[in-house]
């Protein structure tokens, strides 16, 4: 694998692991500045020895490495807004009470049924400066005034910390954020907030009010609403006011890359300003021109599409491309990616966490990598078979990257995304073009009718497309059960048999051979590992009480709800199931008494009847019952008490005192989320 030959990916998988290492192990910045400044000497004293010397020193290599994997420690650590002493979660008196917070719009978010959603900058708490970001939910209103990126806000209200996963096995929206560098969340009426007068423009103020510009000349156009919530979200990434209808639809079909903006659209927008320059000769005065030309027409549209993240990456990715393919050194592409990578992850670390950045990243490697060699299995004569042809393997190729990555974040694979990517493939060509004209003149004033209806109706027929295709939902593979250890092995087992396929050898053949044994070792393992597990949860369910045991892969479910058949729907339950390659055996009414691994939990509902000769180890307390916790406690004296949602928060404040009082451990789910008992 030539790639690997390069020392700049050595360095960079180097500088990966440090990210990496960070990340997990929690270092600290007291802890390893000083070693840094070791290697950092090492490393300086033997690249003057290796220069005076003229000739390679094995030592240089590895402090070479030793230095990228510390520089990767340290970025992280440094780029974590936590750890520096005027963030805002220091100041520990702002989750507790009411204070005066004054804070700046940053970015708009999608808008929820209630709330309109930013991420806003704070600036001051109670007279003192802080800094870092927080998601402001802002309660609806039907007053006209809204309010926009750089508005300056000031509220007197209480700090809340991240919501963390409640149910196992769920998405945990609180360390998503997290890896943002948001920490909290203020939730707003427009009636307690003051909007001061002055705003703050910055490059995200000018970029809100540009995008908002546009917005506005699209509606004097009349361009259908749904339509044109799918073009924002086609050529300028703008996802917040798309129906949940059609993303699911695209969901379906295996497009939804195309609703951010990524390395497709940048690319598309890359070849459409080589076209139109294409008249300009290749001599060096007419290559910068059109590399200049590139740049800026990169920066301004990153600038249009409001700054996010997706965008950056993409436009960073494809502004090295530019600069290495007017450099000549198209050979190198590698070389270039790995640079774009390197430099975002010297800024933005945390991006290494993303899905969209893993995803962007393995898809095109394994396109300019896989492509060319699925290309080669067949050669067709016809053009129009050929640019089939071609479309069908660069989809394969960034699908086959993608695959374990998308099994392990989302559990589901379309089965029909090579068909989505074939026939979309023309349309949004023509609609990125189309796109970005009708763009450029909502800059300036309404487009043209005529226009907007072509770009109107390029998108209503992409949209049928790709319902047409969504509509096919048994090809569609859902609840796919799929682990850390699948995927390491999977890449593995890809890779080999790509190094293999590209120059067959006996010592490739073995590697090939080798990951497959690798694979069948993580299913067995990961059988062994289910099958040795018994646990039992009390989820945190508000409209029902939930209660699942699980004996290896086999689950019964407990259910005060009498419709049982609904709660196997819920996501509740169902993500548990997945990310514990589990099956359901069978569904229950909830028992007063339950056992688990010796352990005996009574369950005490709404009826408030109990024996006192009882004596569990647990009790569960559902459904708000009229019951004297403290008689019930001096009666039965249990190890701790649990409480889950579907009792009224009012009682459980009271029993969370009553067990305080009576030194015995209260958990509400409620609160701290599920309980686990194995």
């Amino acid at each position: 694998m030539k790639v690997l030959d390069y020392p700049l990916t050595k360095i960079t998988i180097w500088f990966l692991l440090g990210i990496l290492v960070s990340y997990y192990c929690k270092s600290e910045i007291s802890l390893i500045l000083p070693v840094f400044t070791i290697v950092s000497i090492v490393f300086s004293l033997s690249y003057f020895i290796a220069k005076k010397r003229k000739k390679h020193i094995v030592s240089f290599g590895i402090y070479t490495y030793c230095i990228s994997f510390f520089i990767g420690l340290t970025t992280l650590l440094f780029h974590t807004e936590s750890l520096h002493k005027s963030h805002y979660t220091h100041c520990k008196k702002a989750f507790e009470t009411s204070q005066t917070i004054i804070f700046t719009l940053h970015e708009k978010l999608k808008s929820n049924t209630y709330n309109d959603r930013y991420i806003a900058l704070i600036n001051k708490i109670d007279n003192k400066n802080y800094s870092g970001k927080i998601i402001v939910n802002i309660q609806k209103d039907s007053s006209k005034h809204s309010l926009i990126i750089g508005n300056i806000i000031k509220v007197k209200t209480t700090l809340q910390h991240n919501a963390t996963n409640k149910n196992p096995n769920q998405f945990d929206y609180g360390k998503y954020l997290a890896d943002k560098q948001i920490y909290a969340q203020l939730h707003l009426n427009k009636s307690e907030i003051t909007v001061n007068s002055n705003i703050k423009k910055d490059i995200w103020y000018y970029s809100g009010r540009l995008h908002s510009r546009i917005v506005r000349n699209l509606e004097k156009s009349n361009f259908n609403r749904d339509e044109m919530n799918v073009a924002l979200a086609l050529i300028l990434g703008q996802q917040q006011e798309i129906s949940s209808d059609i993303i699911q639809d695209y969901q379906y079909s295996g497009a939804t890359h195309i609703l951010s903006v990524s390395g497709l659209h940048v690319g598309f927008i890359m070849l459409f300003i080589n076209f139109v320059l294409k008249p300009i000769p290749n001599t060096r005065k007419g290559s910068f021109i059109k590399l200049f030309s590139v740049l800026i027409s990169l920066i301004i549209f990153a600038i249009i599409s409001g700054l996010s993240p997706s965008v950056l990456r993409s436009v960073v990715m494809f502004s090295f491309l530019a600069v290495g393919n007017h450099l000549r050194r198209s050979g190198n592409i590698y070389h270039t990616l790995l640079v774009s990578m390197l430099l975002i992850l010297l800024f933005e670390p945390y991006f290494l966490f993303d899905v969209g950045f893993q995803l962007s990243y393995i898809a095109l490697f394994f396109i300019l990598w896989l492509q060319p060699l699925l290309k080669n299995i067949y050669t067709p004569k016809h053009k129009i078979l050929n640019y089939l042809w071609n479309a069908l393997t660069v989809s394969f190729a960034a699908q086959i990257g993608a695959f374990p990555l998308c099994l392990y974040y989302f559990h589901q694979f379309p089965g029909l995304f090579f068909v989505t990517n074939i026939i979309i493939i023309p349309v949004l060509s023509f609609i990125m073009i189309a796109g970005i004209i009708v763009m450029l003149f909502a800059v300036f004033y309404p487009p043209p009718i005529v226009l907007i209806e072509i770009f109107e109706k390029s998108i209503y027929i992409l949209n049928q497309m790709i319902h047409f295709v969504a509509s096919f939902e048994s090809f569609v593979i859902r609840d796919i059960s799929f682990n850390s250890y699948y995927t390491l092995t999977f890449y593995c087992l890809i890779i080999s048999a790509t190094i293999y396929f590209k120059k067959p050898d006996f010592t490739k053949l073995t590697f090939f051979l080798t990951t497959i044994i690798l694979v069948q070792t993580s299913f067995i393992y990961t059988k062994k590992e289910i099958e040795s597990q018994n646990e039992m949860i009390i989820y945190n369910s508000k409209k029902n009480t939930l209660i699942s045991e699980r004996k290896g892969k086999n689950i019964v479910l407990y259910s005060s709800d009498t419709l049982f058949e609904k709660t196997t729907k819920t996501n509740v339950f169902s993500s548990y199931l997945v990310g514990n390659f589990s099956k359901l055996n069978s569904i229950n009414k909830v028992k007063n008494t339950l056992f688990i691994n010796g352990q005996k939990i009574f369950i005490v509902d709404s009826s408030g009847v109990y024996k006192n000769k009882i004596q569990p180890d647990i009790i569960l307390l559902t459904q708000s019952p009229k019951i004297n916790l403290d008689r019930l406690l001096q009666d039965i004296h249990p190890k701790i008490v649990i409480a889950d949602a579907s009792n009224s928060n009012s009682i459980q404040k009271i029993w969370k005192i009553t067990c305080y009082k009576k030194n015995i451990p209260f958990h509400s789910t409620s609160e701290k989320g599920y309980y686990q008992l194995n």
